[in-house]
């Protein structure tokens, strides 16, 4: 058994090695936490309605898409009382403000679409939970939009604010670099579908169908790499199979943050949102809500297969560590007659003194005798071991897909 103590350290130590590994992604993780609440925590005791630019803000731009059913007008890089002029036509107004680098701009836009401080300050500090508020001409409803990295696994997550005016919408958003709402400045441009038919509602809806749709290529990312996870997690279990077993996990958590309060907001803002939403856009609406419904049944479905992994890759480690004692068992067994047999023949009684002492020591074929006996020995019990399936591996399963 002396021989085979490094193979079971070397396991040991691959335990080690996994949980530090683990403690090590963990405390990435809670700093990666620590410094986004770093970034959107209010102190106790702040005045309501300031707002607060971060130094690492975008520099704010703003855009128009004015249309009706004939005309279309596209202009960019405005100031907010250029944008003013259109607030009071009877065509829809879309006002699109990215980026939150400029206080001056933040402030002006307030006093331009007469909106509240509080108002102001939720969609300036991007820290609110999705959520629908009616101001009477005025309906404010704050999402979060997710979208997928460039490089590398992941998603950004980013709060989109809309205020809906009755012939104006108001979209502020975090960055200028990504959104998922050209679909719908498309269908505008090309005047496709309805959307130029209707009013500033309707685009409301139109952008809140698109945050909801941008969840779904992102769940069927992570459908896939959880697929090829398991399969990984059962081939090949290894610190790094952990590693990312833990990180999908947060980020399924993530997700179920950004989607579960927007099915209560859209669901508030079917009942309660008053005149400013027609009974038409109602009807949509509800389209909207159940495609949320439909993503958070799939991510409680992911989470629920993520947590499962955990299980998996712990029976594939216990299973991997059950075959290695195994085959260290096999050939302790093996090898305990033969050391039985040494032993006796190793204890080199002299025959000519007594006749109860060994007589294959001076035998002529004593030699060739006892290493023939041992290899008899040995191949018996591989024969045994075989013919009650202890030499069996099991089935084995091919690992055709990458994570």
């Amino acid at each position: 058994m002396l021989v085979f103590e490094p193979l079971i350290q070397i396991y040991f130590m691959n335990i080690k090695l996994s949980n530090r590994l683990l403690k090590n992604f963990r405390s990435q993780q809670n700093q990666e936490e620590e410094d986004d609440i770093q970034d959107f925590y209010h102190h106790p005791g702040e005045i309501p309605g300031k707002i607060y630019i971060q130094e690492d803000a975008v520099k704010t731009q703003i855009s128009l898409i004015d249309y009706n059913q004939v005309s279309l007008i596209i202009k960019k890089d405005l100031t907010p009382q250029e944008c003013g002029e259109f607030l009071d036509t009877e065509s829809v107004s879309w006002v699109d403000v990215q980026g939150l680098g400029s206080l001056e701009v933040m402030e002006e836009l307030g006093r331009v679409f007469e909106l509240n401080s509080l108002v102001l300050e939720d969609v300036v500090n991007m820290a609110e939970r999705p959520k629908f508020e009616d101001y009477e001409d005025q309906l404010v409803i704050i999402a979060r939009m997710v979208m997928p990295k460039t490089k590398g696994s992941g998603f950004h997550s980013e709060q989109i604010s809309l205020i809906l005016g009755k012939y104006y919408l108001l979209t502020i958003q975090e960055e200028p670099t990504r959104d998922c709402f050209e679909p719908v400045r498309n269908r505008i441009k090309c005047n496709r579908g309805v959307i130029r038919k209707h009013g500033a509602d309707y685009l409301a809806y139109a952008i809140l169908d698109a945050i909801i749709d941008g969840f779904f290529p992102i769940l069927e990312t992570y459908g896939e790499f959880i697929e090829n996870l398991e399969q990984e997690a059962i081939v090949n279990p290894n610190p790094n199979t952990l590693q990312k077993i833990y990180k999908i996990r947060r980020q399924l958590l993530k997700l179920r943050r950004a989607i579960w309060p927007q099915r209560d907001m859209i669901n508030s803002l079917i009942r309660d949102s008053g005149d400013l939403i027609s009974d038409e856009v109602r009807l949509y609406l509800r389209d909207c809500y159940d495609h949320s419904v439909q993503v958070i049944d799939m991510v409680e479905t992911y989470r629920e297969l993520a947590t499962g992994l955990m299980d998996v890759y712990l029976s594939a480690v216990n299973n991997k560590m059950n075959e290695i004692m195994k085959f260290l068992t096999v050939i302790s067994s093996i090898f305990i007659p033969l050391t039985f047999i040494a032993g006796i023949y190793g204890m080199n009684f002299n025959f000519e003194k007594s006749p109860w002492n060994m007589p294959e020591l001076s035998w002529y074929w004593g030699y060739p005798f006892c290493l023939g006996s041992m290899a008899a020995i040995a191949l018996s019990l591989l024969y045994t071991f075989w013919r009650r399936g202890w030499l069996d591996q099991g089935p084995t399963i091919k690992n055709n897909h990458n994570p």
